[in-house]
């Protein structure tokens, strides 16, 4: 059987559409990222996270994602990585001068990949460590309530060990602990993973109300489908460069995204479920 191949096309990157920009809450400038002195995580990358808005960054395993989140949450230098050129804005100021943890007084949380609940821990007290930046009990309590009504699943488990709830549930408890600390920006990483199509839908149309609220959000997800149906922006991170960008909806109607990420094949032409060998073509990027 003969080689099939997408076709993402030569890359001039389209361009995000500039009416009614909002104000950068979150710029990524060229960054390149190097583990060990050695390895070459990303290469380039850049990307704008507007204030109020939903963006998401897909790709495979491997692509990079994980590491650009880290990268904005200041965590490189946790697994021996850094940002060896560009710099990273949050609010207009270079967050190199931060770290992880004034960060998060700033604002900016990360939910980590494999939502990492302390097991021995109660619902609750999982929650509430969130909370530890904060100074006002009072206000701590309000906002523990403020995640109930957001997360109702896990309000009548709170009183449960974590190590004892579904993943499903681990997920909304990462992101609940993560409002405690009343973030501008959350970074959430595969908040998908692992859970069934129904939970999926469930904590996306979470994050759409929180970010009807005011949170907005940087996603890097696996699930195309879900992660550009709820977002605003999107962009494709292969490779450690970022290939395509655009609106969400914009891309969703790509051919070639339709090929590359949710199996659909262009009019005409075979999906690449139907083939036993499948071999995609690099962009060019001159």
């Amino acid at each position: 059987m003969g080689n099939y191949k997408t076709k993402i096309k030569n890359v001039a990157i389209p361009t995000l559409k500039e009416e009614q920009m909002s104000e950068s809450l979150l710029k990524v400038n060229n960054i390149e990222v190097v583990y060990n002195h050695v390895i070459l995580a990303l290469r380039g990358v850049t990307l704008d996270v507007e204030e109020g808005k939903v963006v998401s960054l897909l790709g495979a395993n491997g692509s990079g994602k994980t590491t650009t989140l880290k990268a904005c949450s200041n965590l490189l230098h946790a697994e021996r990585g850094a940002i060896t050129k560009g710099s990273i804005e949050y609010q207009g100021n270079d967050i190199a001068t931060s770290d992880a943890y004034n960060l998060v007084k700033d604002g900016v949380v990360q939910v980590l990949e494999g939502r990492h609940c302390f097991a021995h821990l109660t619902v609750e007290e999982n929650i509430m460590t969130g909370s530890f930046i904060r100074e006002n009990s009072k206000e701590a309590k309000q906002d523990l309530e403020r995640v109930y009504d957001h997360f109702e699943r896990i309000r009548i488990r709170k009183k449960s060990l974590a190590g004892f709830t579904s993943g499903g549930e681990q997920q909304m408890i990462a992101m609940g602990r993560a409002l405690m600390s009343r973030p501008k920006l959350i970074l959430l990483d595969e908040p998908s993973m692992g859970l069934a199509p129904q939970l999926v839908e469930e904590i996306f149309t979470i994050v759409k109300n929180l970010n009807k609220e005011g949170v907005s959000f940087l996603i890097a997800e696996q699930n195309a489908m879900v992660a550009l149906k709820y977002a605003d922006d999107g962009y494709i991170i292969e490779n450690g460069r970022v290939i395509l960008k655009g609106k969400a909806q914009e891309l969703l109607e790509r051919p070639d995204v339709k090929e590359m990420y949710l199996g659909v094949g262009a009019e005409g032409q075979t999906s690449f479920r139907d083939i036993k060998y499948y071999h995609r073509r690099k962009p060019s990027f001159s």
